[in-house]
């Protein structure tokens, strides 16, 4: 498929997909202007017909509760907002991907000059695009890396992020990436909007610019005059095979709401999903309880003769003006000065809250202990902490699965650019596919361990290399070997035995097992 034609519809995704992403994305800005600017101004609904405005959004009673979510609700006027927003649907996307990457996968290769490579991109930069690619996988329900480079900023090409609702993918047989193409708004200049389109398909990209409206592509104008395309190429071939020079990494593999939507099935889910209603109860709950405070606020209820005449057209004072409100009583009523305080729900309020961020947090896939939920008493070991946060540790592992295998094909198809002659001032490495290892979030402490290797050497169950990668999972492999050697030097091992002649063989199927204790 070739670039967007002229004058296509814009963006070029299912409104029900688009709808569902707006939402979520307002959710993740954590930003209540945002969230009501959304809930109050959706033009287009979902499948199932959310609702549009109407004049049942103003009314008061349960028909206008009913008529929007919470923060749908529009300000009366002359009132100012007094919304709060608990930042929980945030949370638990920068939990989701600190769960992945607060200690960074290692990506392996046999050859060691490509491993020396894998290591080095990580370091530059990669770490912190898949950070940031977590919070975003987590939120919109998946996430893009591509390959990209400039001479004027690196001589080599690097791996960016691109956000879900910035593309527009083609999959093959469900779930396999085909194409993508991606969109950057360049400028807005009322309703002229001018957008760069990237599209991606195996072994080529291509590159245009178009001006249109924000739901009009309209027409291509060049990349020349505009300083962030001039210097692309308008059909880049890419010596990669079949790949692309871009990879889809989903949420989770089932688009549980999509599924029926022709080319949704691969696009994955939000954390969010199924949690909106909750998220909203939550924010409501919230600014009913500090409603309660303002109106709990003491107040003295005071005859209108008790106040003092500040002289004429100055009004009436009394003592503490903070606290009094006055009433027309008269001096003859048997009404003095009464004091009036509100009670603070505090206690039914919290359990609310409680009880809907309970919910929101295990419909997310996530144990209450990975939010700071300590109800079950503090935990002393990594065993005990793993137990408590089971939920939690299988949605990691869940998405760790689908992060390895966007991970491995980028960098593969990374490996094999630098090795082209796409790059030729640069030293190529060999290309391999490397393998993606994602380390252990909850490490036992070192009795644990010392306790577990001392058991394993006694049982005769493992060898010293085995137990030195137990105790330091953080060392990388050289340092490990060194160690062994180490350890076999100074226990004796590594002396040679005076009876042996040199032609002693090991027995059929040990071939090299004593090369490393």
């Amino acid at each position: 498929m070739p670039l967007p034609e002229k004058g296509a519809a814009w963006p070029p995704i299912d409104p029900a997909i688009r709808a569902d992403l707006e939402d979520w994305s307002a959710w993740f800005s954590a930003n209540p202007d945002r969230l009501s600017y959304r809930y109050r101004n959706r033009t287009d609904g979902g499948r199932f017909g959310h609702p549009q405005n109407r004049p049942s959004q103003y009314r008061g009673g349960m028909v206008g509760r009913l008529a929007r979510w919470f923060w749908g609700e529009p300000t009366p006027l002359g009132e100012k907002r007094a919304k709060l927003h608990m930042p929980l649907a945030a949370d638990i996307a920068r939990t989701s991907s600190d769960l992945l990457f607060s200690e960074p996968p290692t990506l392996k290769a046999e050859n060691t000059k490509t491993q020396e490579r894998l290591e080095e991109l990580m370091d530059l930069g990669l770490k912190r695009t898949l950070i940031a690619g977590g919070e975003v996988c987590a939120a919109l329900g998946g996430e893009y890396l591509r390959i990209v480079w400039d001479d004027e900023v690196s001589d080599r090409p690097w791996i960016s992020l691109v956000h879900a609702d910035g593309a527009h993918p083609t999959f093959a047989h469900g779930d396999r990436l085909r194409a993508v193409t991606f969109w950057t708004v360049l400028s807005i200049d009322g309703e002229k909007v001018v957008r760069h389109v990237e599209r991606h398909e195996p072994g080529v990209i291509l590159h245009e610019v178009y001006e249109g409206t924000p739901d009009n592509l309209g027409k291509p104008i060049g990349m020349e005059a505009f300083e962030q395309t001039k210097g692309l190429v308008a059909e880049q071939e890419l010596p990669i095979g079949k790949r692309l020079a871009a990879a889809y990494i989903p949420n989770s593999m089932i688009a549980r709401d999509w599924r029926d939507i022709p080319g949704a099935a691969g696009l994955g889910a939000s954390d969010f999903q199924g949690t909106e209603g909750f998220l909203s109860a939550i924010d409501e709950t919230y600014t009913s309880w500090m409603r309660d405070v303002r109106l709990a606020r003491a107040r003295i209820i005071v005859p209108s003769g008790y106040l003092t005449s500040n002289g004429p057209g100055q009004g009436v004072s009394f003592e503490d003006r903070e606290v009094f409100a006055e009433m027309n009583i008269p001096p003859t009523g048997d009404k003095g000065i009464t004091l009036n305080q509100f009670a603070i729900r505090h206690e039914e309020h919290r359990a609310t809250i409680e009880e809907l961020v309970g919910k929101v947090v295990r419909t997310a896939g996530y144990s209450g202990g990975t939010f700071g939920d300590d109800s079950e008493g503090p935990a002393a070991t990594a065993t005990e902490i793993k137990a408590r946060n089971a939920r939690s540790m299988s949605t990691r592992a869940r998405k760790a699965e689908l992060q390895a295998v966007g991970i491995a094909d980028i960098t593969e198809a990374l490996l094999l650019l630098e090795a082209s002659d796409l790059f030729p001032g640069i030293q190529a490495v060999e290309p391999e596919r490397p393998d993606v290892q994602f380390q252990d979030s909850v490490q036992d402490d070192i009795k644990t361990l010392a306790e577990t290797a001392d058991l394993l050497n006694r049982a005769e169950s493992a060898s010293t290399k085995v137990r030195v990668a137990l105790l330091n999972p953080d060392m990388d492999e050289t340092w490990q070997k060194q160690e062994v050697a180490r350890i076999l030097k100074e226990s004796g091992r590594a002396t040679a035995d005076p009876f042996e002649t040199g032609n002693e063989k090991p027995p059929p199927g040990l071939e090299g097992a004593g090369a490393e204790e």
